[in-house]
């Protein structure tokens, strides 16, 4: 049998290597090191042995080569078996996930993989398995996860308006000393960390329940904390109280924070001791206040999660001390992983600089 040449050469054997390298395909980068074999001289049979082939299927995919490129090297979609959906339940389905049960009409409050199997039965007369449901719902890019709490009287378009405008709020927010001088934006929120402290996930067998221990007692500690994405830094006090006093010492100690000769823009909620007329902030501090009912605006209560998920979850404090020293040692070891800072705390809305 005759070989069959390669037509197709803008791509020499290095340049198909190189998309060797790039490709995502296994299959792809496999027949494009035989095609840059056969480019270099090596004999079909070699190159079609070291591509994992036999000579006829080398001649084939020379073939399609010649006809589609590099993109002609990758294995067609096979038919295989016709969905159990069309596309039209599909999106039906994608729907009724999306917006959740009724639970006066489906009586429950969260889909489980049997509560959509019936629902699939009941709409399109399909009988899926429950494991055939879960792959329905990969395949629409759906997966099981942890609902964030929203409260009831949360304004969601008051928010989207904060985001819109928060460049205008922090330039209406600066005094006329401030102007000109770099900005950072910062976020401050308080958390209560005490003796009933907080479960987490861990790695445990499968089948297993693993215990952890779980105190019941009520010392706790006020952790103030405050973040600036931009800068990667941090502030913070642990307090045994909450209340304007506390506010001004945790106000002095951001001042203190802030770059040299630089103004900080401070968000924070709308708590009582956050408003006080007894509030005295720095020079180089201001503040402006979130929309009521939002602490998803505010990136410190995912420092919160954080910090009780991976340093502070399961463990037994004996006494106040104890508690002071476990906040201090978890907020010092946030701070000195920058990286980790940014990632948890930058978003897109607050770049106002």
């Amino acid at each position: 049998m005759m070989a069959l040449e390669i037509t197709r050469l803008e791509l020499s054997a290095c340049a198909l290597r190189s998309e060797a390298r790039r490709a995502r395909d296994v299959g792809q980068a496999r027949r494009l090191l035989a095609l840059a074999l056969v480019l270099e001289g090596a004999s079909r049979t070699e190159a079609a042995r070291a591509g994992g082939m036999d000579r006829q299927t080398l001649r084939d995919w020379v073939i399609r080569y010649n006809e589609a490129g590099v993109a002609g090297l990758v294995d067609r979609p096979r038919s295989g078996r016709p969905p159990r959906l069309n596309d039209a339940q599909m999106a039906e389905l994608d729907r009724l996930v999306e917006v959740g049960p009724d639970v006066a009409v489906h009586g429950v409050v969260r889909w489980r993989c049997v509560d959509l199997q019936a629902q699939i039965k009941a709409r399109f007369d399909v009988e899926l398995s429950e494991r055939q449901v879960g792959r329905l719902l990969h395949q629409l890019n759906f997966t099981r996860l942890s609902v964030r709490p929203r409260h009831p009287q949360a304004d969601e378009a008051g928010q989207e308006a904060f985001k819109k405008n928060f460049a205008a709020l922090v330039s209406r927010a600066l005094p006329d000393h401030a102007r000109g001088n770099p900005l950072e934006i910062w976020f401050q929120d308080e958390a209560r960390i005490g003796q009933k402290d907080t479960l987490t996930r861990l790695w445990a067998r499968t089948g297993s329940r693993p215990r952890a221990p779980h105190d019941t007692r009520y010392e706790w500690a006020c952790l103030f904390g405050a973040v600036c994405p931009q800068r990667a830094v941090g502030a913070a006090l642990v307090l045994p109280y909450a209340d304007s006093q506390a506010m001004n010492l945790h106000l002095r100690e951001i001042g203190r924070t802030v770059a040299p000769g630089a103004h900080a823009v401070l968000v924070l909620d709308g708590t009582g001791w956050h408003t006080s007329t007894s509030l005295r902030p720095p020079d180089n501090l201001s503040l402006i206040c979130l929309p009521p009912y939002a602490p998803e605006l505010n990136p410190v209560e995912n420092v919160w999660e954080y910090l009780r998920k991976n340093n502070l979850a399961l463990h037994v404090y004996d006494t106040y001390d104890d508690i002071v020293d476990a906040c201090c040692n978890a907020w010092n070891r946030l701070i000195a992983a920058p990286a980790s800072l940014t990632s948890i705390t930058q978003r897109a809305w607050d770049l106002a600089s």
